[in-house]
Parts: structure tokens; C-alpha cells; sequence
């Protein structure tokens, strides 16, 4: 706390025969230090913390018991494939790599209107349940609970796509971390991160010495 001392010894007397008194201010901030202290403990003890948020990822099997045919048993028409080769381009086929139709080989972007707008019409049926059960979970008629087991159910449903991310070593961490987010905006529940194979990149090559780039959006 502050203290006022007052030292009237040794001042010089002014005209009028009145000595000029000298005030030292000496102030005290222990006080200070433990409130300071106190603050901190309350907002440690009543602050929550956030905490950090994870994506779960389906990684290909390494099981050696598994056939070429078993890794083939994707259907065709769900099967989607992206092939992440750096910049702002990506290129994605639908089905298995047709080594001998290069246009089956589309190029696309990150952008609202190219990739997303594919996924999106792709997975058009279970896009509309889930905004559905999202009205329901505002109007209070299903719990969080049931909205997350529901949610789980229709984006690993029959007839949603698969697909299937291949980084070939031009791609950036970013180019990856787009795809995986197109994968949440799209509600695509099947997704798992492959290995570039050699067609891929016999196609990708034989399109850009051709000059066949065929750009893909929503079609």
C-alpha cells in the first residue's frame, strides 16, 4: 500500500519565516502480486480448454490374405479416383483406369465449381438425408446422438461413391489437405489414400504431351 512519509528536518525556510516541508511516496505492490496471482489461478480453474479436432482417415489394408479381387470389388460406378499432382489441378476418373480412353481422364480444381460440385452431384442421395436429419436436429426431434449413428449409417450406405485420393511426389501437403476437406464438405464417408500406380501416371502423361486435358466440373 502507498505510505506517506513526511521529512520536515533540513528544509530551507522560505520568505515569510515558513520551511518547505519534503513528501516521499513509498508504494507498496506486494498486494498487487498476490491478487495478479489469484486472477490467474481463477481463469486456469474456470477456462475450458479447446481441444484439439481429429479427421479419421481409412488407410488401405497391408493384409496379405486379401486377393487382387477383393481390392477390386469396388463397383465401377461408385469408384472415384483423384489424382493430386501439385498447383491447383486435379485430375479424377470414375470407375478403373482405361489406359487406352485418355478423355476418360478428367482435370478438375479445388475450386466451389470444379471437384466439389463432381462430389456433390455424386453423392446427391445421401447429401439430401443428411441435410434432412440436420433440420430434425435443429427442430430438437432427434438427439445429437442419433443424428451422428444416422449420419454414419447413410455416408457408408449402398450407392455412395468411394473414393480413392493418389498423391503422385509433386504433390504438396496442401494439395492433400484439400482433398481430405472436400471429403467432409461432400459427406463422403468411403475414402482411402492409395499409392499412385504406373497407368496413372501413363495417363496423366500422355494427356499433357497431347494436349487432350479434358477440364471436368460437375459433369
Amino acid at each position: 500500500m502507498a505510505e506517506i512519509q513526511s521529512n520536515e528536518g533540513g528544509g530551507k525556510k522560505k520568505k515569510g519565516g515558513s520551511k518547505q516541508k519534503k513528501i516521499s511516496v513509498h508504494v507498496d505492490f506486494t498486494p498487487m502480486v498476490d491478487m495478479n496471482m489469484l486472477l490467474i489461478t481463477f481463469f486456469m480453474l474456470c477456462t475450458s480448454l479447446s481441444k484439439p479436432q481429429t479427421m479419421e482417415i481409412s488407410m488401405p489394408t497391408n493384409d496379405n490374405k486379401i486377393t487382387e479381387k477383393d481390392k477390386d470389388a469396388v463397383k465401377a460406378s461408385e469408384a472415384v479416383t483423384l489424382l493430386l499432382t501439385g498447383g491447383d489441378s486435379v485430375f479424377y476418373y470414375t470407375g478403373q483406369a482405361d489406359v487406352k480412353d485418355y478423355n476418360s481422364l478428367k482435370l478438375s480444381s479445388y475450386k466451389a465449381d470444379g471437384l466439389r460440385a463432381f462430389l456433390l452431384k455424386r453423392n446427391t442421395v445421401a447429401v439430401n438425408k443428411i441435410n434432412d436429419l440436420k433440420e430434425q436436429k435443429v427442430q430438437l426431434k432427434i438427439s445429437q446422438e442419433e443424428f451422428k449413428k444416422q449420419v454414419s449409417e447413410i455416408k457408408g450406405g449402398k450407392g455412395t461413391p468411394t473414393v480413392i485420393i493418389k498423391a503422385s511426389d509433386r504433390a504438396t501437403y496442401k494439395n492433400l489437405i484439400d482433398a481430405l476437406d472436400e471429403m467432409q464438405i461432400c459427406n463422403i464417408g468411403k475414402y482411402v489414400i492409395d499409392k499412385i500406380t504406373p497407368g496413372d501416371y501413363f495417363l496423366i502423361r500422355n494427356l499433357r504431351n497431347k494436349g487432350t486435358l479434358s477440364q471436368g466440373s460437375s459433369k
